[in-house]
């Protein structure tokens, strides 16, 4: 693997990738064919809010390496299974060695699963979110280009805030506009960019 000066990485398979996907199978295979491509299902957002919370102040490859689990205990991310959880089943899940033992995020999904419920009948969670999208994309020429936050980011996460969700800060709501395709951050070297992403649409809930 070779580095490059937009900060890509010249993988051994010919194909240029951010550093946080150009090693770990899993990692690259979650930027190849899931990173950036739209979710437009309640339950993918749902899931994509709660996955974004827990992973607050550790690494996404974390997250995903325990994605299954959070899967089986979040009842697949049904928002209208997990908002009937009680105070029991919270104590629950803070004893399941298999997620993240957080009381603060596992008490947020919670909370969020019951503020997607009210959304319903305000046009639902997805139209919420999805109008925050950016017009413009921002095709950034080299990694340092990249923001980690944005207008768009800021207002979306008062936006849910006002809502009553939890854990949706702008940094946090950045990064899932850029996992579900709101907003394309891919560099311009990338194997993903451009006319190499895969094709637009409705992409996997995660």
């Amino acid at each position: 693997m070779t580095a490059r000066d937009d900060g890509l990485v010249l993988c051994e398979d010919g194909l240029a990738r951010p550093p946080w996907a150009a090693v770990d199978p899993m990692l690259r295979a979650y930027y190849d064919t899931e990173w950036g491509v739209p979710v437009r299902d309640e339950h993918g957002l749902y899931e994509r809010i709660t996955l974004e919370a827990f992973q607050s102040g550790l690494s996404w490859a974390t997250i995903l390496r325990k994605r299954d689990a959070f899967r089986e205990v979040f009842c697949a991310f049904d928002p209208g299974r997990v908002a009937a959880f009680e105070e029991a089943d919270v104590e629950r899940l803070l004893v399941d060695a298999r997620i993240i033992r957080n009381r603060a995020k596992i008490r947020a999904a919670v909370t969020n699963a019951r503020a997607t419920l009210a959304l319903r009948d305000e046009g639902g969670l997805v139209d919420l979110v999805w109008s925050f999208q950016p017009v413009a994309a921002p095709a950034p020429a080299s990694l340092a280009e990249i923001p980690t936050r944005s207008p768009e980011s800021l207002a979306l996460s008062k936006a849910l805030r006002a809502k009553g969700f939890a854990f949706v800060g702008p940094t946090t709501m950045f990064a899932l506009m850029e996992a579900v395709g709101m907003v394309d951050t891919h560099v311009v070297g990338s194997h993903r960019a451009g006319p190499t992403a895969p094709p637009r649409g409705l992409g996997p809930a995660l």
